[in-house]
C-alpha cells in the first residue's frame, strides 16, 4: 500500500481514518451532521474547538492535513504550525515530545491516539505506522473500515474500543 502523503499528519491523528475526512469523502450527511453538533458542543452550544460555534455541515470537510483542503482547525492547529517551524515532518522527530501542544490538545481521543502513535511512528517508520493505523480501525467482527473515535459499528453495530 503507498499512503496518500496528504494523510500523514504531523501529530500522530493519521488522516487516512478521520471522521471529517471520511465523511466529506463519502458526502455522509447523517455522519456530517453527528459531527457538527459534536464539534458545537451538543445542546450546550459551546464548542469542543475555538470557532466551533461557526461551523456548518458545509465545513465538514477536508483533504488531510498536508493538503491544501483543511478542515477548520487543521488550519488553525498548533502542532502543524510547530512542526511546519521547526522543519520537521512530524511530533516523532522532535525531543520534547509530548509537549504543551500535546498536554493541552482539546480533544481527549485525540490526545490519547497522539500519544500511543507518535512513539510507535518513531519506532516503525512512517510507512508502518500507517499500515498500522489503517489496520487497525475495521470492524473485529465484520470487517468495515471505521474512523478514528467510533465507539460502534455503523454495519453490525458491534460495540468497539479501538482508541
Amino acid at each position: 500500500m503507498t499512503p496518500n502523503p496528504d494523510f500523514i499528519s504531523p501529530c500522530g491523528l493519521y488522516c487516512g481514518v478521520c471522521a471529517i475526512r471520511l465523511a466529506h469523502e463519502d458526502n455522509n450527511q447523517k455522519l456530517k451532521e453527528k459531527l457538527l453538533n459534536l464539534y458545537k458542543g451538543g445542546t450546550a452550544g459551546k464548542g469542543t474547538l475555538p470557532n466551533s460555534d461557526r461551523l456548518s455541515a458545509e465545513d465538514i470537510r477536508c483533504g488531510g492535513c498536508l493538503s491544501a483542503d483543511l478542515f477548520m482547525h487543521c488550519r488553525q492547529c498548533e502542532i502543524r504550525k510547530c512542526t511546519t517551524d521547526k522543519g520537521y515532518s512530524g511530533c516523532h522527530e522532535c525531543v520534547e515530545f509530548p509537549c504543551s501542544h500535546i498536554d493541552e490538545f482539546p480533544m481527549a481521543v485525540g490526545k490519547k491516539v497522539i500519544l500511543r502513535s507518535v512513539p510507535f511512528r518513531r519506532q516503525f517508520g512512517t510507512a508502518s505506522w500507517v499500515e498500522a493505523e489503517e489496520a487497525r480501525y475495521h470492524c473485529p467482527q465484520c470487517g468495515t473500515k471505521l474512523f478514528r473515535g467510533a465507539m460502534r459499528c455503523n454495519q453490525c453495530k458491534a460495540e468497539l474500543s479501538l482508541d
